[in-house]
């Protein structure tokens, strides 16, 4: 197994004929899927997402992948192809626009149906579709694009096949092979089976279940289970899920039906996703189980299903809104059953749990993936994995979408299937591969780094130290000294003043640390004069010392030296 290093160099120019994928998000984390491919000088780039934000990332609202490698190249980009409609594969597509907005776009019609909105949101008003479907082949420049379709917990996902003059490149996008889907639609192996037998030079594949033994349960299990939730329950029920799962949505109108109950859908993104999914024919709604959310409250409680936003925890979601008695209509009552119909995204444990307690206190029965089959995942498991590497016989591998130890199971499953160690690469976002002659290998590094969105604010002026002081200000605090000096003397006319946030609010407290501020102050200015950027550095000095010492904290501490 090739390895990429954090140390390496940036990379050569790449060879005539050589085909170059260039990771910009995706390949460490579960999210932010964006990979460039570059050949005879001209760009091709395949997802767009975005990561959604931790604990750890206070005030921020999402992460983009690193335009920067390519910002200079702009005009050089073919097409950008979005292989499904998850956030986490198309929701920078606008912040992309945003710097060249002709880009032409190439997805399913329900990926660009669900990419709209968002790109009505940022009034790109100009953009290009080419909507293509599976056994589709379309060409842009030196890259000639196959399409096939992939079974995933998103209706229309497609695997892409990249042709150029330097091989095959099958990228499978996210995907599973459940054997019985809710549409029918399975993974086209048949497909996948046959470029085997034509010669596949780089395979790229998802790897976020490599470490999952066996095949991914089907789809179709979960209708029992949710079916017995409705069965119990004589109250109100909640069901919380992605607002893009359209077939869970679609089981929970079946089981609604089946059970005399009435649907709303609660949170802005699920009513506008499913109405896109009604209109395109990927959901079938049967007659008269909707109603409008405010309505729904005039039903008798044993009538009532909400399907709602919210199922990761995120705080401003209709869920945690319910949660917290604070929604504007929907009000938790004891004996209510919630049902959390996803996965945990790696991250976001706490605040899920968190949500789970808040539902839990107000005697809410909570259904979730811990008690319950009420979601399978959308990935190819460990068996499924296998399976598609002994028919695509691939000559190379590059696992993507996952953390590292998800691609590292990956890269093991290739090898036991035959495939020469030298040939499956390890990489990570920036990491360069070249394919030449057949032969995939590391080629250098590009920096990228994370790109955060604070409200409107992109990138720019949110970096990694402005996240840092955020988190200080969040878990340490933060202190402000006034301190008034004359300009002549040299001495301590007025303070020094004390205010600080996250400590005890008794203003005494930093009275014992005064009349080191002074003191040191007279020093300074005994040393050497009166520079308000060095007298700052001394207040700041005896500040932080005195508190890490007394406190055991380390604040943020903003000195102010005003000369009078």
């Amino acid at each position: 197994m090739s390895h990429s290093h954090p140390e390496l160099s940036l990379p050569a120019p790449l060879k005539k004929g050589g085909l170059r994928i260039i990771p910009l998000g995706g390949l460490g984390e579960v999210g932010r899927n964006m990979t460039v491919f570059e050949y005879d000088d001209r760009l091709l780039i395949v997802d767009c997402g975005v990561l959604f934000p931790e604990d750890h990332h206070p005030g921020v609202d999402l992460i983009l992948p690193d335009f920067d490698p390519i910002r200079g190249r702009l005009d050089k980009v073919e097409a950008l192809v979005l292989t499904h409609g998850h956030e986490d594969h198309i929701g920078a597509t606008p912040y992309l626009l945003r710097e060249r907005g002709d880009i032409p776009l190439v997805g399913s019609e329900l990926t660009l149906a669900l990419l709209d909105p968002k790109l009505r949101e940022h009034r790109l008003k100009e953009t290009v579709h080419h909507k293509v479907a599976a056994g589709e082949t379309i060409t842009f420049g030196p890259f000639v694009l196959e399409f096939i379709a992939v079974n995933h917990s998103i209706p229309d996902a497609l695997a892409v096949v990249i042709r150029t003059g330097a091989g095959v490149v099958l990228h499978t996008g996210d995907f599973k092979m459940d054997q019985l889907p809710l549409d029918g639609r399975i993974t086209d192996l048949n497909e996948f089976a046959r470029l085997g037998d034509e010669g596949v030079d780089l395979f790229m594949t998802d790897s976020t279940n490599a470490e999952v033994p066996g095949f991914t349960t089907s789809e179709k299990e979960i209708a029992p289970v949710l079916d017995g939730v409705f069965h119990k329950s004589n109250q109100r029920i909640i069901v919380a899920c992605f607002a893009s799962h359209i077939h869970r949505v679609q089981q929970v109108l079946d089981a609604a039906v089946a059970h005399n109950r009435k649907v709303a859908y609660v949170g802005r993104s699920m009513v506008r996703n499913m109405a896109i999914a009604k209109d395109l024919g990927y959901l079938k709604v049967p007659a008269g189980v909707l109603v409008d959310a405010k309505e729904l409250a005039n039903l008798q409680v044993e009538r009532q299903v909400l399907v709602s936003t919210g199922s990761q925890g995120e705080p401003l979601s209709a869920l945690s809104r319910i949660a917290q008695r604070s929604h504007a209509f929907v009000h938790l009552e004891q004996g209510d059953t919630v049902v959390l119909a996803s996965s945990l995204i790696p991250g976001n444990e706490n605040v899920v749990y968190r949500v789970i307690n808040g539902l839990s206190r107000w005697g809410a029965n909570v259904v979730h993936k811990g008690n319950a089959l009420v979601h399978v995942s959308g990935h190819a498991s460990a068996g499924e994995l296998l399976y598609c590497y002994n028919i695509v016989k691939p000559r190379n591998v590059l696992p993507i979408h996952g953390e590292i130890r998800h691609m590292r199971a990956n890269a093991e499953l290739a090898i036991a299937t035959g495939v020469p160690a030298e040939r499956v690469l390890m990489a990570e976002d920036g990491v360069v591969v070249d394919l030449v002659d057949g032969i995939a290998k590391v080629a250098g590094k590009v920096a990228c780094g994370y790109v955060y969105v604070d409200g409107s604010t992109v990138g720019g002026d949110i970096t990694e130290s402005s996240l840092k002081d955020r988190r200080i200000l969040g878990e340490e605090g933060f202190i402000s000294v006034i301190v008034v000096i004359d300009s002549v003397t040299g001495k301590v006319c007025n303070g020094p003043e004390i205010h600080a946030r996250g400590f005890a609010e008794d203003d005494s407290t930093f009275d014992e640390v005064k009349p080191a501020i002074v003191d040191a102050l007279a020093r300074a200015v005994a040393d050497g004069g009166v520079d308000s950027y060095l007298l700052q550095q001394s207040v700041r000095r005896v500040v932080g010392r005195w508190v890490n010492k007394a406190h055991r904290r380390r604040p943020m501490i903003v000195p102010v030296v005003i000369e009078a």
